[in-house]
């Protein structure tokens, strides 16, 4: 392998790693993981094509605009990009999408027949909440499996939580996420502060522990449930199957290790996944 090919491969790499950071906002779920991006190329002036594609054509244009928009964002914080520029499919609103995203305009002025007050800014709290209480879920009954009980929970302070250990894998993947936004919403930062509390910081105490897990339980399971849906719609649309779908995991070709040919035109290497259209 030339140094020029093997760059380029580390750098579509990278790409990858970013793009798996960006959740699908309903789901709080990889857009990597659950198959929505398609291709990656990466050219010689280092600018940078994201081709995603959604479960159906009338995926609702808020959501389409925020991972697009987030996507870019993502992408654009490597120190190498010139440019990012997401390339929605498939869509009904495609082209306004794209345009939009690549000019920096906001949701309200790309696309004014479906934007309510023209800012996205409330709906992203709204799926920020969300992902917080589905995480948090997760962080609970994980140490109710390890044998904490719900006091010494509701106490539990962040130094304590850093501490300890999952032996899952998926457990121990969720408790940075669940962290993140811990400090993201300036809940928990030092090493006293208590790691379990509500969005909205408010302390949860032993006796509301039961109905407050029960209303996170309806969070996840509606979560779930649409993850679900979009999966099955997505693999029905394209007839694809798991191992065709991009991974988050960089494979040997550097890319996205799903096993695709690496492809190159000049100085350009792209991604490809084969996917047939219904």
């Amino acid at each position: 392998m030339s140094a020029l090919q093997h760059q380029h491969d580390r750098k579509t790499g990278e790409v990858w790693e970013r793009l798996a950071m960006v959740t699908d906002p309903e789901l709080d779920e990889s857009v990597t993981e659950l198959g929505f991006v398609e291709q990656v190329s990466v050219d010689h002036d280092d600018g940078v094509e994201i081709v995603f594609r959604l479960p159906t054509y009338w995926c609702s244009a808020n959501f389409a605009f925020l991972m697009a928009d987030d996507m870019r964002r993502a992408v654009s914080s490597l120190p190498w990009v010139r440019e990012a520029r997401p390339q929605l499919r498939d869509h009904m609103v495609a082209e306004e999408i794209n345009k939009g995203v690549r000019e920096g305009m906001s949701f309200g002025d790309a696309l004014k027949d479906f934007a309510a007050g023209g800012s996205l800014d409330e709906l992203r709290e709204k799926f920020r909440r969300k992902a917080f209480e589905r995480r948090q879920e997760t962080m609970i009954l994980a140490l109710r499996g390890l044998g904490y009980e719900d006091p010494a929970i509701c106490r539990m302070d962040l130094s304590t939580f850093d501490a300890i250990n999952f032996d899952s894998e998926e457990i121990a993947r969720q408790k940075p996420r669940y962290r993140e936004l811990l400090v993201e919403r300036n809940l928990a930062n030092l090493a006293g502060d208590r790691a379990f509390v509500t969005y909205d910081g408010c302390t949860i105490k032993r006796h509301e522990m039961v109905p407050y897990l029960q209303r996170l339980r309806g969070v996840r399971i509606n979560m779930e449930f649409n993850s679900s849906l979009c999966r099955g719609l997505l693999a029905v649309r394209y007839r694809e199957v798991d191992g065709d779908r991009p991974s988050q995991t960089p494979g040997p070709c550097g890319g996205c290790g799903s096993g695709c040919a690496a492809q190159s035109v000049g100085p350009t290497v792209t991604k490809t996944h084969s996917a047939a259209l219904v």
